[in-house]
This record gives structure tokens, C-alpha cells and sequence, in this order.
């Protein structure tokens, strides 16, 4: 089964195999670098309800891997107020740079999923909202 998902390079001294899941986790890594991404998604299976952080890099990550070429799917979830086209572009040409220049494969294509918006400012909201019932409940106690 490794021989189906890894890439095999003969040299003089043996062959160098590299794994799909090592391209998947470089992409990853790439990917998250890029600002205006907020995390990787599940893919097609888990779509926008699993949403992954930065410990888990090949999740959200799809990899072909032949001989001498790789094309890669990304799955992702973006911040809001980014520019999807600009980051959708800075993945693909990150990605694309950081995988040949690692691996010596080929990024035949690298496709982008945005599977949905992250809104950071409901996150500031609730903590607003939990620091007031902290305040209300400490002048309670005086």
C-alpha cells in the first residue's frame, strides 16, 4: 500500500519514497501560513460543521501524488473581511512553491475549497458579554 501512495525516487545508493500524507502536511503548513486564513476544514466529508486548528495539517488537505507530479486540494475556512480571491491565490502559489521546492514534485494544480467565513468579532462579543456578567457579579458580591 505504500508503494500506491508514495512517491518513489531511485537513486545510486536506493530509492527515496515520499508519502502522500508528508505533501498533504507541507501543503498544510503553506496554507496556514497565508493571512486571511482562519483554519483548515474537514473536506467534502466533514464540510463546514469540523472545523480543525493548526495541530491536525492534513486535515482539510486532498493529495494525488504520482511519479513525478502532485495535485492538491485545500479545504478552508477564511476570515471575515478578507479578500477570497487574493488569498485563494497567495494558498495556491505558496503551496505550489513550498511543495516543489520540498518534495521535486510537480504541483500539477492546486485547487482551493473556501468552505466557509470565520467571524471574529462574535467571538470578541461573547467575551464582552461574559467580562459584563463577571463585572454584575462582582459588584453584586461587594
Amino acid at each position: 500500500m505504500v508503494d500506491e501512495q508514495s512517491r518513489t525516487l531511485p537513486t545510486e545508493l536506493g530509492e527515496v519514497r515520499i508519502a502522500e500524507e508528508v505533501v498533504s502536511i507541507i501543503a498544510g503548513l503553506a496554507a496556514t501560513d497565508i493571512q486571511g486564513v482562519a483554519s483548515m476544514s474537514g473536506g467534502i466529508a466533514g464540510g463546514i460543521a469540523e472545523v480543525l486548528g493548526r495541530r491536525n495539517l492534513s486535515k482539510g488537505i486532498k493529495v494525488e501524488v504520482g511519479t513525478e507530479e502532485a495535485k492538491i486540494d485545500i479545504f478552508i475556512i477564511v476570515e471575515y473581511g478578507a479578500r477570497i480571491p487574493d488569498v485563494a491565490w497567495d494558498i495556491q502559489e505558496g503551496v505550489k512553491n513550498t511543495v516543489e521546492n520540498m518534495t521535486g514534485l510537480k504541483v500539477s494544480y492546486v485547487n482551493v475549497h473556501v468552505q466557509g467565513v470565520h467571524f471574529p468579532q462574535k467571538e470578541e462579543e461573547i467575551a464582552e458579554e461574559e467580562l459584563a456578567e463577571e463585572a454584575e457579579t462582582g459588584e453584586g458580591k461587594e
